[in-house]
């Protein structure tokens, strides 16, 4: 009886935790407990900032001249290159004359013709004249001759006026430069034909230089004209200061940026065409106090820049937007969305979620426990060779 009552009972405690496992096979497993982040953070702060602001330019001549014919025709030389230094009269570029030489020959024959009827309206009315003195004639006939003569004179003025300007059409078949300066662009080849007043060749003219930039519509405002500007030479250690000559009015149709033109002292040797660097005294931080980030803190939240910022009594995160407004080395200048004091994550961005809590990153020690495990080992393998050493000692002086 007692051995039939412990197998009943073993059989239902069998039974009993069969049904238990299959209970607990059956019931959904709980979610993994969420990693803890461990991310270094900075207490927020305020600093000068440091970084200027430079532009890139380009050495100009204050005047710049774009010479062309003026008058139209097939170009048939242009001995003018790029960089190269004319003074006033040189040959620049030269037209076929052969049109405008026939025109003038026809002008001439012109004037030839009307001379001649001149001449003849001048004989008739030197012979009514000596009518008229013997009354043979009316006063009427000798003032319509008289008319006659003048009309032809008129018109004997007027062709040699179009003769001289045939003969002027001609000389402007030869352009050339009416100022001393460097070229410093060519516009047109020869065989081209060209209209009248087509730009042909560019000349940069001797005297004054400017530096010429362009700034963004956000800092123009900053430039006044005679303001300071310090130009440095990019492939020189040298720097000068130059004054802001002009300020553009309108931004440029394809940029969108502002001209600005920096008027070089006398005495300067920078070359035309040279690039120069420019820092511009009325745009720079002057030790001015701002927040500053490194870039590594930055999350990109829609449209808006932000950072996580630490709850100390938590250690949880939470997304707080921002506004950068500019870049400083390798930091961001911050100008709303952070006070002093406030504790940002700087590494570990991309991996935390808002509420998430954190542990603070803390320096892996491992280095230096492995240096120590190297130098108890090495101490072994010294200790064990020592042994075997004289262990072999032993064995040699018991033979």
């Amino acid at each position: 009886m007692n051995l039939r009552s412990s197998v009943i009972r073993s059989l239902g405690m069998g039974l009993t935790i069969t049904t238990a496992v299959g209970l607990v096979a059956c019931s959904r497993p709980a979610p993994p407990q969420e990693p803890i982040r461990s991310v270094k953070v900075m207490t927020v702060g305020t600093g000068p900032q440091v970084a200027t602001l430079e532009y890139a330019a380009e050495v100009r001549a204050r005047v710049e001249s774009r010479l062309g014919f003026r008058v139209g025709g097939k170009v048939l030389a242009r001995p003018a290159e790029v960089g190269q230094r004319v003074r006033v009269g040189q040959l620049l570029a030269q037209l076929d004359p052969q049109d405008l030489k026939l025109a003038a020959d026809a002008a001439r024959a012109q004037v030839a013709a009307v001379r001649t009827n001149r001449d003849l309206a001048a004989a008739d009315f030197k012979r009514y004249q000596a009518l008229k003195e013997q009354n043979f004639i009316s006063g009427a006939e000798l003032e319509r001759r008289e008319a006659t003569l003048q009309a032809a004179q008129a018109q004997l003025d007027q062709v040699q006026a179009q003769l001289a300007v045939q003969a002027n059409q001609t000389g402007y078949a030869t352009l050339a430069s009416d100022v001393s300066g460097v070229v410093t662009a060519v516009l047109a080849e020869p065989g081209q034909v060209v209209a009248a007043g087509t730009p042909v060749v560019q000349v940069a003219q001797d005297g004054a230089r400017d530096v010429v930039f362009a700034v963004p519509e956000d800092k123009v405002a900053g430039i006044r004209v005679g303001s300071a500007v310090q130009v440095r030479a990019w492939a020189g250690a040298g720097s000068l200061m130059a004054t802001v000559r002009e300020v553009a009015a309108s931004a440029d149709p394809v940029t969108r940026t502002f001209t600005v033109k920096v008027a070089l002292p006398a005495n300067s040797d920078l070359a035309l065409g040279r690039t120069v660097s420019v820092l511009p005294a009325g745009l720079q931080p002057s030790g001015t106090q701002v927040i500053k980030l490194p870039t590594s803190a930055l999350r990109q939240d829609g449209q808006a820049t932000a950072v996580w910022v630490l709850e100390p009594a938590s250690m949880t995160v939470r997304l707080q937007a921002i506004q950068v407004v500019a870049a400083d080395g390798n930091e961001v200048v911050v100008t709303a969305g952070l006070t002093p004091g406030m504790q940002v994550v700087v590494a570990g961005v991309h991996v935390l979620a808002p509420g998430q809590k954190v542990v603070l990153y803390k320096q892996n020690k491992a280095p230096a426990q492995e240096k120590q495990a190297h130098i108890a080992i090495n101490n072994v393998a010294n200790d064990a060779s020592s042994a075997s050493r004289s262990a072999v000692a032993v064995s040699a002086a018991g033979q």
